[in-house]
């Protein structure tokens, strides 16, 4: 088994017993040497405190220990002592139901193939026990993860996007399923392998484990610094005062709207449902997916040769050296400005369009990746 590619992965002819058994931005930060380019809840343990870095954002003076990706203040800091991990998931209507990230702090929807997208859920506040599916990395993971210094799940990558993973290492630990095979770290539903014409997929079958993923880690295993601008109070969020209504936001990826993500405001739990093309995001266990705050950044695309499938070609999403313009949802209101991001694992910058710098509601953060002309619609 350990010649099986992860192209065999995917679309293998072997048995199931067999598996069984075995277990970026396009632009690439230029100060450093760029990579060739041709991919049951257990709450974990945190120091909620963020780790010290020069491109932390600045909120306010509150030094009151907080979960570093949702913002919210955490009783006992000893529980979150330890790395976050990043989880590739795919969001085809074909690959659903998915498992286990409603229990995400911070989910990135980017964009898969001309009018897709796929998901980057990352866990650090609770760690679900199982994650499902799992598929390849998209180069905008590498400066979306490098702030938070995750263990990376995944399926793998084609080559020029593993150099450019592997190029920065030292930001993102890279955990993909076939380097893992009898750790623990990954296992098989047998009840999502599907046969076709003699052979066996796995790709929706593939479980991502990752409170054992981060017991795993090596070199990355400390607690993220803290990844949003994250208001110390309520009266301090941007949307507090001032803001429009919003009591839905649509996202779209496909021409027109043909294919939007959108959200609806719920006054009752003042949380935003999510919605898929097709209706109600909801995972396997039934859940309806549901986000405290959804941010919009609008970024440019470019296409590149990213799997090889046919066509072969996805959006890169440019946001290393770049800037734009975003949207920011919460309890029912919503702000615009614009971001800047510098390096790979420089943060996100937020200014307003009032010229202050966003501040965050505490909870669980849903960041859509649309292109930078996209027609967001915001609805009163």
């Amino acid at each position: 088994m350990d010649r099986l590619t992860r192209r065999t992965l995917i679309s293998g002819s072997f048995g199931l017993a067999g598996l069984a058994a075995t277990g970026c931005t396009g632009s690439p930060d230029t100060s450093r040497s760029s990579p060739p380019a041709s991919g049951t809840t257990t709450p974990g343990p945190t120091s909620a405190t963020p780790r010290a870095s020069s491109a932390a954002p600045t909120p306010s003076a509150d030094t009151r220990p907080r979960a570093p990706l949702t913002g919210t203040l955490v009783s006992d800091p000893a529980r979150f002592n330890h790395p976050a991990v990043a989880v590739k998931v795919p969001n085809l209507q074909r690959e659903y139901p998915q498992l286990g990230i409603d229990a995400a702090d911070i989910v990135f929807v980017e964009p898969n193939g001309p009018s897709y997208t796929r998901l980057c859920a990352v866990f650090h506040s609770r760690f679900p026990a199982g994650v499902n599916p799992i598929r390849s990395v998209r180069p905008v993971d590498i400066p979306l993860l490098s702030p938070m210094r995750p263990v990376f799940a995944n399926t793998g990558a084609m080559q020029w996007v593993t150099n450019y993973l592997h190029h920065y290492a030292d930001t993102i630990e890279d955990k993909p399923y076939l380097a893992m095979l009898g750790t623990g770290a990954y296992s098989i539903d047998s009840s999502r392998v599907y046969q076709i014409g003699g052979k066996y997929y796995y790709d929706k079958a593939v479980v991502a484990h990752p409170a054992q993923l981060a017991r795993l880690a090596t070199h990355l295993t400390k607690p993220p610094q803290r990844y949003l601008p994250f208001a110390p109070t309520d009266a301090e969020v941007s949307t507090a005062s001032g803001a429009k209504a919003a009591s839905s936001v649509a996202i779209p990826y496909g021409s027109g709207h043909s294919y939007d993500m959108s959200y609806d405001y719920d006054k009752g739990s003042r949380k935003y449902l999510r919605n898929e093309p097709w209706g109600h995001h909801v995972t396997a266990n039934g859940v309806r997916i549901v986000a405290d705050n959804v941010l919009v950044i609008r970024a440019r695309w470019r296409m590149a040769k990213i799997w090889s499938g046919t066509g072969g070609t996805d959006p890169v999403v440019e946001i290393t050296n770049a800037s734009g313009r975003f949207h920011y949802a919460h309890g029912g209101r919503y702000v615009t400005g614009t971001w800047k991001k510098a390096g790979v694992d420089a943060l996100f910058r937020f200014t307003c369009s009032d010229g202050r710098p966003l501040r965050i509601a505490p909870g669980q953060t849903w960041v859509e990746l649309p292109q930078q002309d996209a027609d967001v619609v915001v609805k009163s």
